[in-house]
């Protein structure tokens, strides 16, 4: 990512997408930010569901967010990444990150498939033969309620809130940085609603999802 991040300062134009001010270009900004938004919530409930049933990594976990996908955290991350290209970068980016993706991940995810099927002999593989291994198949999302495969706590949110913020902010600073030097300040705000938009909308579904996860926990206390 650093090294990443260095061809790209030396080399802003070939990168980064240029400003056009069409409605493309806004269409995928907002798509980007909306992208890695969704994926900081999946990381985050993926992260916070594992930490809290893991067992010091001794159970296998096939609830919350692991009943839709294998590797919810790297689905996390695969949309994160694809919203930053699709909000900053050109279009041939996409092809790059994903054949980036596919070399640094798929790898890596057959390696800890190799390690789960040996610590859980008959579990694991009973679990792959039901759950898709990275991305959800369209009617596991849509015959559960979204609670059952994406629980959120406020507090899973503060231990990452400090990545999440940098990489916004980030990301947000390179995208405006040429409309603000074309149009300027109060014209960029006029025209960047959507992004506004869209952050207090994740915010209002964050606490939406947060306390129907806290009830749902209290709800199972009552039960036990």
């Amino acid at each position: 990512m650093a090294c990443a991040a260095l061809v790209i300062a030396f080399f802003p134009r070939f990168f980064l997408r240029v400003y056009s001010g069409g409605i493309r270009e806004e269409i995928l900004e907002a798509l980007g930010f909306a992208l890695i938004l969704l994926g900081q919530i999946i990381r985050v409930s993926a992260r916070g569901y594992k930490a809290e049933h893991s067992q010091d990594s001794q159970a296998l976990i096939q609830g919350g967010p692991y009943q839709v996908v294998r590797n919810p955290m790297y689905l996390g991350i695969f949309l994160i990444g694809l919203g930053v290209v699709l909000a900053i970068f050109r279009w041939w980016a996409v092809v790059v990150f994903i054949i980036v993706f596919i070399i640094r991940y798929i790898l890596l995810i057959y390696k800890e498939e190799k390690k789960l099927c040996a610590m859980f002999l008959q579990a694991y593989p009973e679990y792959c033969r039901k759950v898709p291994r990275i991305f959800p198949s369209l009617s596991s999302i849509i015959n559960l309620d979204v609670i059952e495969y994406l629980p959120i706590k406020i507090i899973w949110f503060k231990k990452e809130i400090g990545s999440i913020l940098t990489l916004l902010l980030l990301t947000l600073l390179v995208e405006s940085w040429e409309d603000i030097a074309e149009e300027g300040f109060r014209v960029y705000l006029q025209q960047s609603m959507w992004i506004f938009l869209t952050f207090a909308l994740f915010i209002i579904f964050v606490i939406l999802l947060s306390k129907r996860t806290n009830k749902k926990d209290e709800h199972s206390a009552d039960k036990s």
